[in-house]
């Protein structure tokens, strides 16, 4: 058996998972939409845990599948395909034209997968329109984002064959900022309605903001509630467009104080710069990720970046390394989170709402208060909530 036949076996056998996992989500997906799946009788966090957990292990092989079969079946031909098209225009339509493929493959599992089983478990009470409405949206934004990256990539290579690498790098870190402040500006408000907090609840976190010099920040609260149950409150921006945002989710079901701790939190993450580190240790994420993948090109390909079908290789082979270096980010995201709910304890001094607000979060969220210890480490960004619990009562 030769390594080409290996090859396309493996190919084969990923790209029928991948549209045998499609088919079956697209009957349930239409069953779904004639006689819509009732809510189960109860909400438990371990069964939903559980569910959430296998979906994230198929969603990480369709992933995978996906980018195997453009990468080493479909991308020669579309590259072939698109030859007459002019030099710049290629790699833009390359990328446009898979993404379009996998936003119709994917509709069916991202309908069940992302409202469908939300909404069963009592998450969710969006309706089907709604849903779609934000899709085809997060879709014709994403596109459009796609085409300038990949032309302005493109254009990058080559200019500069050799260091492209280095080069994209270089322009990570400018990338990450300005993304800060368009992402929370222009970008969410398509999705959802800012308003301002007023009332008591405004003044107390007014006066806790302006002790860590974020005084002026504009505090918000938004409709979370058009998209799901559960709850969630972030503080974004930097130089001048900082915005401490509620879910509307948060403020109706959480006491004053409780809603406090959490903003405190979020709070110790602007306090601590981690905005700043986090665009550190994305650049240099980036920085392994471009130069082993493209290394990763040459040495199974004998050639470099040289069309947008070496693209397609690339990306797989920077997907592989991400998920290798997954655990690595999400166990220094999880030490972010852990010193955030320090500050948090330490601004407030009430560690009796903190655990509050996480028994909370545990219950509106439906989440486990202590997922298995394996799930933790490839897929958790935050310590499990019973083990944050104990560091408050401690």
């Amino acid at each position: 058996m030769t390594a080409k036949t290996v090859r396309l076996g493996l190919l084969g056998a990923a790209a029928g998972l991948g549209f045998g996992y499609t088919a079956v989500r697209a009957v349930q997906a239409l069953r779904d939409q004639r006689t819509p799946y009732p809510l189960l009788p109860e909400r438990d966090p371990q069964r939903y845990g559980r569910v959430r957990r296998a979906l994230s292990l198929a969603a990480i092989g369709r992933e995978a599948a996906g980018l195997a079969v453009t990468a080493f079946a479909i991308g020669d031909p579309l590259d072939r395909a698109l030859q007459p098209l002019p030099r710049p225009l290629r790699a833009p339509a390359f990328a446009l034209t898979v993404a379009a493929i996998d936003a119709v493959h994917g509709l069916a599992v991202e309908y069940v997968d992302g409202f469908v089983i939300e909404r069963i478990y009592g998450n969710s009470d969006q309706t089907a329109r709604a849903w779609f409405a934000d899709r085809i949206k997060a879709t014709a934004l994403g596109a459009g984002v796609t085409a300038v990256l990949v032309a302005l990539f493109d254009a990058l290579v080559v200019r500069a064959p050799r260091s492209w690498p280095w080069l994209t790098i270089a322009a990570t870190p400018p990338l990450l900022a300005v993304a800060t402040v368009i992402v929370p500006t222009f970008v969410m408000p398509l999705f959802n309605r800012y308003e301002p907090v007023t009332g008591e609840l405004e003044t107390a976190i007014r006066a806790l903001a302006d002790r860590y010099g974020v005084g002026n920040a504009s505090i918000l609260r938004f409709d979370m509630s058009r998209q799901t149950k559960k709850a969630n409150a972030f503080v974004t921006g930097v130089l001048g467009t900082e915005r401490i945002a509620l879910g509307d989710t948060l403020i109706d079901a959480f006491a004053d104080d409780e809603t406090l701790f959490v903003v405190a939190h979020e709070l110790g993450h602007y306090v601590r710069r981690d905005p700043w580190l986090g665009i550190a240790l994305s650049t240099g994420a980036v920085a392994v990720t471009i130069l082993g993948a493209n290394a990763l090109l040459r040495r199974t390909t004998g050639r470099g970046l040289d069309g947008p079908a070496q693209g397609a290789r690339l990306a797989f082979y920077a997907a592989l390394l991400q998920f290798a270096f997954g655990p690595l980010a999400n166990a220094t995201s999880r030490g972010m989170e852990a010193r955030a709910d320090r500050f948090a304890l330490a601004a407030t001094g009430d560690y009796d709402a903190g655990i509050r607000a996480f028994r909370r979060l545990a219950e509106q969220n439906l989440a486990e208060l202590e997922p298995p210890r394996w799930a933790e480490l490839l897929f958790a960004s935050h310590p499990s909530l019973a083990s944050r619990i104990r560091a408050l009562s401690r």
